[in-house]
């Protein structure tokens, strides 16, 4: 699965001959939420329980005529969130998990006044380990790889890029663990804010 995704982003980068080629590196946060203003509430609450990080590369192909830019990332995630299971029984229980995963974005851009970017696209995601907080998790079934879409915009001053995306998951449960209170379903393609500085080299 890993050599596929690596193949799918030598096939987006090479198939179409492009004008202007940009590369750099990229870092920064992502947050496990639905929207903007419940990251900001939550993030002045002091909840850090959603959050994680990311690092990775980038390139950015101007793609002849039509005035826009392809850019295809490849992006290392580290991501935590909670899931309850068997809520409505006496032995509910929650539990914190990261899981490390693989993505790569291929968006589709457009560049605004010269210093401002808007894009949207897939995000292909092939998830390498979660790890649970709790002991009663003997065996977890995950579907490794999925698929979402991110869209969003940023600014570019110089050499430096800062942008802010919104990744919605296409689909709702994506894997399940086995636990001593049974069968429960999670999703590791969550609903994310991501925030993320870029420089090109």
């Amino acid at each position: 699965m890993k050599k596929q995704l690596f193949i799918l982003l030598f096939l987006l980068t090479t198939s179409v001959s492009f004008s202007q080629i940009d590369f750099g590196l990229k870092g920064g946060i992502n947050y496990n939420s639905n929207s903007i203003r419940e990251t900001a509430q939550d993030v002045f609450d002091g909840a850090s329980s959603r959050t994680g990080y990311h690092a990775g590369i980038w390139l950015r192909f101007k793609i002849p005529v039509i005035g826009l830019y392809l850019r295809p990332e490849l992006v290392y995630t580290n991501l935590k969130n909670e899931v309850v299971y068997n809520p409505n029984t006496p032995q509910a229980k929650s539990t914190n998990f990261t899981f490390q995963k693989i993505d790569i974005p291929v968006l589709l851009g457009k560049k605004i006044f010269g210093i401002g970017n808007v894009y949207i696209g897939p995000s292909f995601q092939y998830v390498l380990s979660s790890d649970f907080s709790i002991s009663d998790i003997p065996d977890v079934d995950g579907d490794g790889f999925t698929v979402g879409l991110q869209f969003g915009g940023g600014i570019e001053l110089g050499r430096l890029g800062l942008d802010v995306r919104w990744e919605r998951a296409f689909s709702d449960i994506e894997s399940s663990f086995v636990g001593n209170l049974g069968s429960v379903s999670y999703d590791t393609r969550i609903n994310q804010i991501i925030i993320g500085l870029s420089y090109r080299l």
